[in-house]
């Protein structure tokens, strides 16, 4: 399977969320994060570290909307789902499994993957995915940050002007 299929349950995710709500997003994304697990246990094939982190990413997040029911905005949703799919790059790194070597195994014949240099460039490009994602969770942060800007002063004077004569 490719790295771009395995991504699409945040494609599924970003375009859910955007035309219906956060919670359609979240459950659209546990559904084919299901579906791409389910389709490589049933072809026999090892689950993959991104197809379970994303998983457990959107199933928490789910979770915790259902339970919670948190308000979600666009930018805080999109910076809880960014930040998973970072910690997923992060985790495989730090556990020693770049979650790229998987997809690396099976466009690769099996002699060069004992090769010292095989692991080596499989943690650079693990690296720098790892990268990328942390540049949407800074515009994401960033997106924020300006939301906030807006919101929180109207906030205070809605609070405010409540108490004032």
């Amino acid at each position: 399977m490719s790295i771009l299929l395995s991504l699409s349950p945040f494609v599924v995710f970003f375009v859910l969320m955007r035309l219906r709500s956060p919670l359609a997003g979240l459950v659209g994304a546990v559904v084919v994060s299901l579906v791409l697990c389910l389709r490589m246990v049933r072809k026999g094939e090892s689950l993959k570290i991104l197809e379970v982190g994303s998983l457990v990413v959107f199933g928490a997040l789910t979770t915790y909307t259902l339970l919670a029911a948190p308000a979600w905005s666009v930018a805080t949703v999109r910076l809880a789902v960014d930040l998973g799919l970072l910690a997923i790059a992060v985790v495989s790194l730090a556990i020693g499994r770049p979650f790229t070597l998987q997809y690396a195994r099976e466009r690769v014949p099996e002699p060069i993957w004992a090769l010292p240099v095989f692991y080596t460039t499989n943690r650079l490009i693990t690296a720098v995915w790892a990268g990328a994602f942390a540049v949407l969770v800074g515009a994401d942060a960033f997106a924020g940050a300006v939301w906030f800007s807006r919101w929180y002063p109207e906030a205070v004077q809605r609070r405010f002007a409540s108490v004032a004569p």
